[in-house]
């Protein structure tokens, strides 16, 4: 029966209903003889089909020099093929043959700038004070060509053919794992999509490569550098990173967004956008058997590459100890703490998932607008810090599940009067308990009721079946789609707790605290650096009586030469040392 047409009475039908979905979804998968993987859903409800096509590169696929490329693709693809998007694709060809060897004479140039940067001779390369007279007359060329080839070009000819054909929603994301285009049409443009996505995919023409460029470094200042916090957050997450491409923002390093290449690019295309690493999805209207002969004959004459991709091979090791990060932002003061964890489809990810809603809460109707939309998380960690001792404002705790790894991510903004600093323990208080206590049923249960009507209000358009499928299959297959509501069903009590001591643990956790810039200062510091509450949950976390006298001995002396403004951090500090000591020895 379709999902849409299911008549259902009351929650408890809903929830009953919810773990089926996925299920009984009618997925078909096919495969093209040259590699390109199908994956379907016949719905008649209306009379459109939800397209989707998916590369399986993101930025883990990139390596440090050409970071960015694969969000340089969800911009190039749109610029048309050798049918669409210019007015003479001969001159326009030629064009661009001369834009290369341009630019690589630009690069001769920036090299020598590289250099005399590095021995200090100019402080930035990219000012443009630093260009030589060269380099100047060499972007005078360049730009005269752009000129010309701007006179041929067809501004978005693809939308246009699109939308006259009653298409909406045409897009496409890039995220660290795939690139996603969509668009939905009326289902008698089935044909239609299938000649314009093979004709891109097989004919596709990288012109305005470099001046885009600079619109994706404009994006990068708009939406990153310019957002308050955007750089502190960027360095986080490469700190947190140590080792695995995930460290570096899928928008790119701004050095290598400017000097990235066609010829680069056209490699990149040949390796990630052959068939045999393309999937795609179609919801909606039509006949899976039909829709596959069709896609035989359109995308399935774009030659594979015999050579396959390239697996990313680099595992992130395991942490050898706490990283920390305090930075001040003309933002709110805030505290972010994460937990590297594992892979979304890893056996631990949905008890994981679980502990993120207990700890972090969920809505029941998360998703469907004007459905309980205003309601307050439920979590563990806003009833403690919001509700009971009111020393945020907002909490937030998830599991964040990648294709090759994953992080546990909590938050909090302080109350007016309290600081990041102060918050600290007390979420480390509340992954401790449920360690130590695990977690209730019902609170079990309450997670997995809203987990499944979550599901089921996203499989309930087209748009929405695409979307769920497109984000399952990036990082696993349509079986792990379809066992996502098994596996979420079996969690356990004793699952829940065995991953809260597993990978919330200190050694194993990134922490970033924000400070709004000009406003008060930081907590006092404790020995070694940091925050004094930042101290208090190493303190209650150590378990060697020696190491807290040790360490008592030295805060002790601390506290003897403090100044008063430091007096009172250190203080605290050392009464809390002494308690431990006495809890631990049974005193």
């Amino acid at each position: 029966m379709p999902l849409s047409k299911i008549v259902v009475g009351g929650l408890t039908a809903l929830l009953i209903a919810g773990p089926l979905v996925a299920q009984q979804l009618p997925v078909v998968e096919k495969t093209l003889s040259n590699g390109l993987r199908l994956v379907m859903v016949e719905r008649h409800e209306q009379p459109t089909i939800a397209f989707g096509w998916m590369a399986r590169v993101g930025s883990a696929n990139e390596r440090p020099g050409i970071t960015g490329l694969a969000h340089l693709f969800e911009h190039m693809m749109f610029k048309g093929t050798r049918t669409l998007g210019t007015r003479d694709a001969k001159r326009d060809g030629e064009l661009n043959d001369l834009q290369d060897k341009v630019q690589a004479r630009i690069r001769e140039e920036m090299s020598l700038l590289r250099e005399q940067q590095r021995r200090g001779e100019i402080p930035n390369m990219m000012d443009p004070k630093a260009r030589t007279p060269r380099l100047k007359q060499l972007l005078e060329e360049y730009g005269a060509l752009v000129k010309e080839q701007r006179t041929l070009i067809v501004k978005d000819e693809m939308d246009q053919i699109y939308t006259q054909a009653g298409g909406t929603g045409i897009n496409a994301s890039t995220s660290q794992d795939r690139t996603f285009y969509i668009i939905s049409l009326p289902s008698n443009k089935l044909e239609l999509w299938m000649w314009i996505e093979s004709d891109r995919i097989a004919n596709p023409v990288f012109r305005e490569f470099y001046s885009e460029r600079d619109v994706i470094l404009e994006e990068r200042r708009q939406t990153l550098e310019s957002r308050p916090g955007g750089l502190v957050g960027e360095a986080f997450n490469a700190m947190t990173w140590m080792a695995h491409p995930y460290s570096w923002e899928v928008i790119g390093w701004p050095s290598d967004i400017a000097q990235v290449t066609r010829e680069q690019a056209n490699a990149f295309f040949a390796t990630y956008y052959a068939p045999n690493n393309l999937t795609a999805v179609l919801v909606g209207d039509f006949d899976p058997e039909k829709a596959t002969a069709m896609a035989e004959r359109y995308l399935g004459r774009i030659a594979a590459n015999p050579n396959g991709v390239p697996e990313v091979i680099t595992l992130e090791p395991p942490q050898p100890a706490e990283q920390r990060m305090v930075a001040e932002v003309e933002t709110t003061p805030a505290l972010q703490i994460e937990f590297k964890a594992v892979s979304a489809v890893h056996q631990d990810a949905a008890a994981l998932q679980a502990l993120g809603g207990i700890l972090g809460g969920a809505q029941m109707f998360a998703g469907r607008p004007g459905a309980g939309g205003g309601r307050p998380p439920t979590g563990r960690l806003n009833k403690s810090l919001v509700l009971e001792k009111k020393v945020a404002t907002s909490t937030s705790a998830a599991f964040r599940g990648m294709k090759y790894g994953g992080l546990f991510v909590l938050r909090a903004t302080p109350a007016q009067g309290h600081s990041p600093e102060e918050m600290e323990p007390l979420l480390y208080a509340e992954i401790d308990r449920i360690a130590k206590e695990g977690v209730t049923e019902d609170e079990l249960q309450r997670f997995k009721n809203a987990t499944q009507v979550g599901l089921y209000t996203r499989l309930e358009s087209n748009t929405g079946i695409r979307e769920t499928l497109a984000q399952a299959l990036a990082v696993g297959t349509v079986q792990d789609f379809q066992a996502t509501p098994k596996r979420i069903q079996a969690v356990t009590r004793e699952g829940v707790q065995q991953v809260a001591r597993q990978y919330l643990i200190r050694d194993n956790r990134n922490v970033l605290i924000t400070h709004r810039k000009g406003g008060e200062a930081p907590a006092p510091a404790r020995p070694g650096g940091g925050s004094a509450p930042g101290m208090l949950a190493r303190i209650q976390e150590t378990t060697d009586v020696a190491q807290l006298k040790t360490m008592l001995d030295r805060v002790t002396k601390q506290v003897a030469e403090a100044p008063p403004d430091r007096r009172a951090g250190l203080e605290a500090a050392q009464k809390a040392i002494q308690e431990r000591i006495q809890k631990l020895e049974g005193k």
